[in-house]
């Protein structure tokens, strides 16, 4: 059931995202396991897990030893910043280098961001995905329970990543999340995807499910939005430039590793966005608890979807609401009048999922 472009009306409010398409590959569990929240589990298993055998043992010791020569290597070239830390044995990585740690710029990013990665699950999808070059993993060598650590340590080392110990307290210093839960990646920035691209979608694949953000400035509400979106399918994210958080290390911490797999389109302004997409043929609607019709109620199937959201208390702006082709809401049944931007855009990213589910069955 297609769904007609028509009645633009106004309303402020908060968004959704959709379905999971079919040919997306599962990533392989053998390197992390499923995709879940919280920590992510260990490689081999819990800490029951099989010791390895004695040849195993011995090619993990001559891949560590070829990766500290490496890093020797790389620390004697003009320039180089000290030695990358290496493992080996029980000292498992080199101690803290010498040299003082980057110094956060100030003001707002360039581009997209993604720097700067904190937080065990967000570093171990970073390093999964392979998406983007990984300069260094800073680990807290004082940690109570290290099983998931040594885990993604070994994957660092795996991809010729440096890996080194730094105390407790200059891996807080050099955080800007409150808990980095022992464990800092710095990396190449996000790349950012062109709108068109994203409008187009994959030739051969599900018609783009797009997700447009407007004015989200708390990190961790966007981080949260992202994550609910990655998990519900959504094939693309639209940022404004201005008045808009980007990817902070506190937006990559709360999305858990989702940044790698969004393709993310910095836009100039929201309202030329949703009208560019329309010409491209994506239909938009506006999530906002005064939409002229119900979430459950629109006739969302297999077409063009882009759903936009609104920011923290005051809605979708007035030029957005207006270039939407329908505002679309959630009944609330409570006393409350209504969401947080975060947990209604997971509930209408589903909705949507849902719904282009049915019709591709």
């Amino acid at each position: 059931m297609s769904s007609p472009r028509g009645g633009r009306s106004g309303g402020g409010g908060k968004g959704a995202r959709g379905p999971k398409p079919a040919a997306r590959a599962a990533r392989p569990v053998a390197k992390g396991g499923p995709k879940t929240g919280g920590a992510a589990p260990s490689r081999g298993g819990a800490k029951g897990r099989k010791p390895p055998s004695k040849a195993a043992e011995k090619a993990i010791e001559a891949k560590r030893a070829r990766h500290a020569a490496a890093s020797v290597r790389k620390a004697d070239r003009p320039g180089s910043r000290g030695p990358a830390a290496s493992r080996g044995g029980s000292d498992r990585r080199t101690t803290d280098r010498d040299d003082a740690p980057q110094r956060r710029r100030a003001g707002a990013p360039r581009g997209l961001g993604g720097e700067q990665v904190e937080g065990r699950q967000a570093v171990r999808e970073l390093l999964l995905a392979g998406t983007r070059r990984v300069r260094e993993v800073m680990i807290a060598s004082d940690q109570d329970d290290a099983v998931v650590l040594e885990d993604i340590a070994e994957l660092a080392l795996d991809l010729g990543v440096a890996v080194r110990d730094v105390s407790r307290a200059k891996l807080l210093a050099e955080a800007r999340t409150e808990t980095p839960q022992g464990i800092i990646a710095m990396a190449a920035p996000l790349p950012e995807t062109e709108l068109d691209d994203l409008a187009r979608g994959a030739q051969g694949g599900p018609a783009p499910f797009l997700l447009a953000v407007d004015g989200v400035t708390d990190p961790g509400n966007l981080g949260a939005l992202l994550r609910s979106a990655e998990c519900a399918g959504v094939s693309g994210v639209v940022l404004p430039k201005h008045r808009a958080v980007h990817v902070t290390p506190t937006v990559t911490k709360a999305a858990a590793g989702a940044v790698e797999y969004l393709p993310m389109a910095l836009v100039g302004g929201l309202p030329a966005a949703i009208t560019r997409l329309q010409e491209l043929g994506v239909w938009v609607v506006g999530l906002d608890a005064g939409g002229d019709r119900g979430l459950f109620d629109l006739p969302v199937a297999g077409e063009p979807v882009c759903l936009v959201l609104g920011a923290e208390g005051r809605g979708l702006s007035r030029l957005v609401r207006q270039r939407c082709d329908v505002v679309a809401g959630i009944p609330l049944l409570g006393r409350l009048g209504s969401l947080n931007v975060s947990v209604a855009g997971a509930l209408a990213c589903f909705e949507v999922a849902r719904r282009r589910l049915g019709a591709t069955s």
